[in-house]
């Protein structure tokens, strides 16, 4: 009996030891990284570790840390924390997995099946393991306990052909009530139990759009679908029918840009402006001009932005055709109100113009050929899955056109353009990409045999996106643009006569703009832009140094326009949208300049002027600025019906001088100084929209639009080469 008992305390002490031995551990990490740390471990303990390298490259954590008389447990989380390995312990055999957690039990509920009506489906929760398949898509960390939790799934919808993001698709858990849509930039957000589920991508011309996830943490899953081309044998200008009812924007419009390429035009040529024409609230200003009245306004209201660069002219040939490219347009919309608080300057509306994004995965190219002009527009990838460049060539030959007619006047005529616009686009990584632009255009024209008239638009442009998290992203904007028009004057009699004159207009911008979702019901935008003007308002050169001609040259103008803006777009309700925002302008007309000071309330004369001031390089002339406020609101009265409210304040510092009823490529534009203020407007808009099958929509909107400060001119005023120009207007 005694010896019995001896063997049991020899054996009990030993089982006491090593139990004390492996739950007390005392071992020190120095910046090691867990595949190193485990080889130390099973050095420094009888143990081993069972895993796949794979999953121990993928994590790229490193640790410092010491432990004194710790458990093997309290180690392993320290070393596994903040990655995706779990582990096992099967007494000497430590077992790793990538995500799971490995049971040795069955879990609660694990032959319990749901009861509801029209579900015959396995419980799913976090500690569900008997749907396991090898194309799953584990998103989160598996952890014991809080089988209840719910978690955040978010991500972006990509077209997987040009990389661009898809918006109004809708995304859905298969087999529970729980979807969403993307929103502009293919972003969505859905909030799933934890456990096994399918999410499901709908719509109509894409394929590939279901994914196989277990989730037991927040975490983004991303979808790149394809899309199928589907036929199309009728053109249907749309604003993206059940999206504009549901918008707090009123009065804007998109141009469906696939669509209009089988819409009927002069001499065969695309032109978004024509297009825009048939519109409401929009109209030219007369055939041959180079102007559009958006609801009522003049056309110089209207800010045309060519990806965030301002266009000063957007025309050829007068106004008969677009100066910009159709090929290359991604999309086009108009804001006639609600204008985006991080567009100013102009009453009227934005004519927003995004260009395609190059695509890197396969070379592409399209072009046509007219009874006046030639396309051409191609795709080039530089490096795949990394860069690209897109080019555009478009040019006319109405040269070789009127060289051939039998009318000698004609012969003796010139109207030629050509415009040519390229972008590159370089994806550093997933979260930062890198894109430039230029375009230019060139138009020439001779109506008599002795006068020249060209005319050009030279655009550059440099864009970084940048993406902090699937919820947060922000873009910095430097870019110029540049016009000028010239006139070529050779009297054939008398050369002593001939002249060149010309006016030249450049701007640069620089612009950051942020955009952060907060969650699906709140969104905030803000941001902050400068902008540089310098202009040459007008020379006049005589060709022979003999000439009797006086040389002219007017003092150049220059101004700094500064802002700062922020926007909250909120869903109170699944009925009620709203859309506050404002931005605040600054104005700062800047030497060196001379300016005439005229006696206040009192027409501005000869007769009225009191002093004319000089004053010095960057000096601050005169400064205006003003507050900015931007809200709209939509409510939803029924699922296909909806009414929307909006106001807007803008303030326009630069204004169009021409005394044509309508608007040519030889006016000029004018900086608001002491004498020339700037315009102010204010618009109220209301509409109500109808979705008929969600084919066809039925809109009615009314607006209300208060003016300050218009430009007017007086009879028989001369604001060609004018050097005191404030005389020849009116303002009210």
């Amino acid at each position: 009996m005694k010896k019995a008992l001896s063997i049991f305390l020899f054996l009990f002490q030993i089982v006491v030891f090593s139990q004390t031995k492996k739950d007390s551990i005392t071992i020190s990490f120095e910046n090691e990284t867990i595949s190193q740390s485990l080889k130390k471990l099973e050095e420094k303990q009888a143990v081993s570790f069972y895993y796949d390298e794979k999953w121990l490259e993928a994590e790229k954590k490193t640790i410092t840390e010491d432990f004194k008389n710790a458990p093997l447990e309290t180690i392993l989380s320290a070393l596994f924390s903040n990655t995706s390995l779990n582990y096992f312990i099967d007494n000497n055999k430590i077992i790793l997995t990538q995500n799971r957690i490995v049971y040795d039990y069955f879990v609660d509920n694990y032959f319990k099946t749901n009861t509801k009506s029209g579900e015959n489906t396995t419980i799913q929760n976090k500690n569900d393991i008997s749907n396991f398949d090898n194309d799953i898509i584990y998103i989160g960390k598996q952890k014991r306990g809080n089988s209840s939790s719910k978690h955040t799934i978010s991500g972006f919808i990509k077209n997987i052909e040009t990389d661009e993001p898809i918006k109004n698709v809708k995304i859905k858990v298969y087999n529970r009530n729980i979807e969403t849509t993307t929103d502009d930039s293919g972003f969505y957000s859905l909030e799933v139990p934890t456990g096994t589920h399918i999410i499901v991508v709908e719509t109509i011309n894409a394929k590939g759009n279901n994914k196989k996830i277990y989730i037991s943490e927040n975490g983004t899953l991303d979808f790149n679908i394809s899309q199928k081309t589907i036929g199309i044998k009728e053109i249907v200008i749309t604003n993206k029918i059940q999206a504009k009812i549901k918008t707090s924007v009123v009065g804007a419009t998109s141009i469906d840009l696939e669509n209009m390429k089988n819409v009927p035009v002069l001499l065969g040529e695309q032109d978004v402006f024509k297009i825009a024409t048939i519109m409401p609230g929009i109209k030219t200003t007369g055939e041959g001009s180079s102007g559009l009245n958006v609801r009522g306004g003049n056309a110089d209201q209207n800010l045309i932005l060519v990806d965030d660069i301002s266009l000063y002219n957007p025309f050829h040939f007068l106004g008969f055709f677009s100066s910009v490219n159709p090929y290359s347009l991604k999309s086009v919309t108009i804001y006639k109100g609600s204008i985006p608080v991080e567009y100013g300057g102009r009453l009227s509306s934005v004519i927003d113009l995004k260009t395609k994004k190059p695509v890197n995965t396969k070379l592409s190219g399209e072009g046509g050929i007219g009874p006046v002009t030639s396309n051409l527009f191609v795709n080039v990838p530089v490096v795949k899955n990394k860069s690209a460049v897109i080019a555009g060539f478009r040019a006319t030959y109405s040269d070789w056109i009127l060289k051939s007619l039998k009318d000698e006047q004609l012969k003796k005529s010139s109207a030629s353009f050509y415009d040519f616009f390229t972008k590159y686009s370089h994806e550093i990584n997933k979260n930062n990409t890198i894109q430039a632009s230029l375009y230019y255009s060139d138009d020439k024209f001779k109506i008599t045999s002795d006068s020249l008239f060209n005319y050009n638009n030279r655009l550059l442009g440099i864009n970084w996106e940048h993406k902090f998290s699937s919820k947060m992203s922000s873009q910095l904007l430097l870019n110029n643009s540049d016009y000028k028009y010239g006139v070529d004057y050779s009297n054939k009699i008398d050369n002593k006569l001939s002249f060149k004159s010309g006016f030249n207009i450049n701007e640069t911008n620089l612009q950051l703009k942020f955009e952060n979702k907060l969650n699906n019901k709140f969104t905030v935008n803000y941001g902050l832009a400068t902008k540089l003007y310098k202009i040459n308002p007008g020379f006049l050169n005589p060709k022979e140094a003999s000439s009797l001609i006086v040389p002219i040259d007017l003092i150049n103008e220059k101004a700094l326009e500064s802002s700062v803006y922020l926007k909250t777009e909120a869903k109170l309700t699944d009925k009620l949208l709203i859309n506050i925002g404002g931005r605040y302008t600054t104005f700062n007309y800047l030497g060196a300049n001379t300016q005439r000071i005229y006696e206040s309330g009192l027409p501005k004369n000869d007769a009225t002027l009191l002093e004319t001031k000089q004053y010095k390089n960057n000096e601050v002339i005169q400064q205006y600025g003003g507050f900015e406020p931007r809200i709209s609101a939509r409510y939803m009265l029924t699922s296909t019906l909806s009414t929307k409210i909006g106001y807007d304040k803008t303030y326009q510092y630069i204004h169009l001088l021409s005394t044509n009823t309508t608007q040519t490529p030889t006016d000029i534009w004018k900086l608001s100084d002491i004498n020339v203020k700037p315009q102010i407007g204010e618009q109220f808009s209301i509409g109500l929209y109808k979705n008929l099958n969600e084919i066809y929509e039925i809109s009615l909107e009314g607006y209300t639009k208060k003016s300050k400060n218009i430009l007017d001119y007086k009879t028989g005023a001369n604001i060609v080469l004018s050097n005191k120009i404030e005389t020849e207007l009116l303002q009210g």
